[in-house]
C-alpha cells in the first residue's frame, strides 16, 4: 500500500471520527467507538508504522538518517512520504482524542453542542489552540462545580 493511501485512509478514518463527535448523539456506545474504533485504531497504526520503521522493516521513502534529537533531524524524519504520513497520523490520533475529552468534559459541565462544536473545530484544525481554548473557557464552571 503506498504512502499516499495510508494517509488518505488514515485521513478519512479520522474525520468519520470527528463527524461522530460532532453531530452523533453521545451515547457510551458512541463515545467508545470513537475512542476504540477511531483513537485506538490510529494508534495502533501508527504504532505499527513507527515500530517497522525504527527497526527498518518500514521503509518511509526518504533518504534516511534523520532523529528526534536535533530540528535538523525531525525535518529530515518529515522529508519522506512515510514519515510525513507517520507524523500526521500522529497528530490525527492525539487531535481525535483531545476532541472526545473536549466534548466529554463539555457534556459533564453542561455546555451545549453550539457551544462545544468551535472547540471541536479549533481542535480538528489546529489541535494546541482548541484544547488552549477549551481550557480558558472551561475554568469558571470547573470552578463552580469544584465548589459543590
Amino acid at each position: 500500500m503506498s504512502w499516499d493511501t495510508i494517509f488518505l485512509l488514515a485521513n478519512c478514518w479520522a474525520f468519520a471520527g470527528w463527524i461522530a463527535l460532532a453531530f452523533l448523539p453521545r451515547g457510551p456506545k458512541i463515545l467508545a467507538a470513537i475512542l476504540y474504533a477511531g483513537v485506538f485504531l490510529l494508534c495502533l497504526a501508527y504504532t505499527v508504522m513507527i515500530v517497522g520503521f525504527l527497526t527498518g522493516g518500514i521503509d518511509a521513502g526518504g533518504s534516511g538518517g534523520g532523529d528526534f534529537t536535533t530540528l535538523a533531524g525531525v525535518m529530515k524524519l518529515f522529508d519522506s512520504p512515510g514519515g510525513a504520513t507517520m507524523g500526521w497520523i500522529h497528530y490525527l490520533a492525539f487531535d481525535l482524542f483531545t476532541g472526545l475529552w473536549i466534548a466529554r468534559d463539555a457534556d459533564n459541565k453542561g455546555f451545549g453542542r453550539i457551544v462545544q462544536f468551535p472547540f471541536l473545530f479549533l481542535t480538528l484544525m489546529v489541535g494546541p489552540v482548541g484544547l488552549l481554548a477549551w481550557l480558558i473557557v472551561r475554568e469558571r464552571r470547573a470552578r463552580a462545580q469544584a465548589k459543590r
